[in-house]
């Protein structure tokens, strides 16, 4: 038993060693030059690691099947190329060129004003992104400029790692709690009148709450939706967008949600957790090549489709309970997750606008 910690102590220290070494590596350079370095390495890693591009191929086949297959290869790519870009730059650049004085050089403000009310109230409110974006510098900006945050965040497995990126994480007052027992604390913070930030787009297991996102039911947490029921407050839904592929964010929220929206609905913890899960859907419509699409967001399945049989007439009336649900969406959410998707009853984003031109740059801004 001692050697075995000895030799995962081993490892950890190498891991860690490797991670400073790359940061110390960069630190001449501007994150710029560091962020086209980073997608090359993305690249490489998109080649050799095929069992995980494969999986985000499949997963973008299934979320955007109206793309020809050479544009989900790149739009795969690209994630691949944006995840590096955020492990192997933004996550250390971020106290070294993001301060109090120079943070809107690099962070701009963008369709944020539907939750500033909530961001300066001393009422607390639940805020919730995925992994989409640059979701570490969006609760570290927030905290900046001066809004008490919190965020829950899972403790990397390797302790030395997880301390030292702890470190930047905090260094301009955000909070993080750590998932494990987190529960009592998250209360107290709330309780509190403090915000708490969730990256919520995880899978979490065959008896999550399930809910649609892109066409196909995904298993979520229920915690937030019970939060937001017992406490009564408003969940903010936004995300930090890349531009141009610089180390410069635009802030964006896709969607309010506030306490009054679930007052009348049939079951509101469903209607939560479809609400902000469609949020989320949005904002990856919106940036899909800064999506993390390797994700195994559908692993999980609910019980019909475990046990081969058609989704129960209570689940279906249900969803289609939900305001913004069509004919078209629900029978696709009736369908087995291997069945193949109908680009006919997905071609048009929450807003109305055309899937397509989410990959459109003069879309993105």
């Amino acid at each position: 038993m001692r050697e075995q910690h000895v030799a995962s102590t081993g490892i950890q220290l190498t891991q860690y060693a490797a991670a400073r070494t790359v940061a110390a590596l960069f630190s001449p350079f501007d994150p710029e030059q560091n962020l086209a370095t980073a997608r090359l390495v993305g690249s490489i890693y998109a080649r050799l690691g095929a069992k995980r591009r494969a999986r985000a191929v499949s997963n973008v086949r299934r979320a955007l099947p109206h793309l020809a297959p050479e544009t989900q290869w790149n739009l795969v790519d690209a994630s691949i190329g944006h995840m590096f870009g955020i492990f192997m730059v933004d996550a250390f650049s971020m106290p070294r060129v993001v301060g109090h004085e120079n943070w809107h050089e690099r962070v701009r403000l963008g369709n944020v004003g539907r939750a500033m009310e909530h961001l300066t109230s001393p009422k607390p409110c639940l805020f919730v992104t995925g992994h989409i974006g640059n979701w570490e510098i969006l609760g570290y900006v927030l905290a900046l400029v001066g809004f008490h945050m919190s965020a829950l965040a899972r403790p990397l497995d390797n302790r030395f790692l997880n301390d030292w990126l702890l470190g930047v994480r905090q260094r301009t007052g955000l909070r993080i709690v750590t998932k494990w027992g987190a529960t009592d604390e998250v209360q107290k913070i709330i309780e509190s009148g403090g915000k708490v930030g969730f990256i919520a787009d995880q899978n979490a297991g065959n008896d999550g709450l399930f809910v649609p996102f892109f066409s196909r039911l995904a298993s979520t947490y229920k915690s937030i939706p019970l939060l937001a029921l017992r406490y009564e407050i408003p969940i903010v839904c936004g995300y930090a967008r890349r531009v141009d592929g610089q180390f410069r964010y635009e802030l964006r929220v896709t969607d309010v949600i506030e306490p009054a929206d679930w007052k009348d609905a049939d079951d509101p913890v469903l209607y939560i957790g479809a609400r902000y899960n469609r949020a989320i859907e949005q904002m990856i419509r919106e940036s899909p090549e800064q999506y993390v699409w390797v994700h195994r967001r559908w692993n999980s399945r609910p019980k019909h489709e475990r046990e081969g049989t058609e989704m129960p007439a209570r689940m279906l009336r249900k969803l289609e309970a939900l305001p913004w649900m069509t004919p078209g969406l629900l029978a696709e959410l009736a369908r087995p997750i291997d069945a193949p998707v109908e680009p006919s009853n997905l071609l048009v984003t929450n807003d109305g606008k055309p899937v397509a031109a989410a990959l459109d740059p003069r879309y993105r801004g």
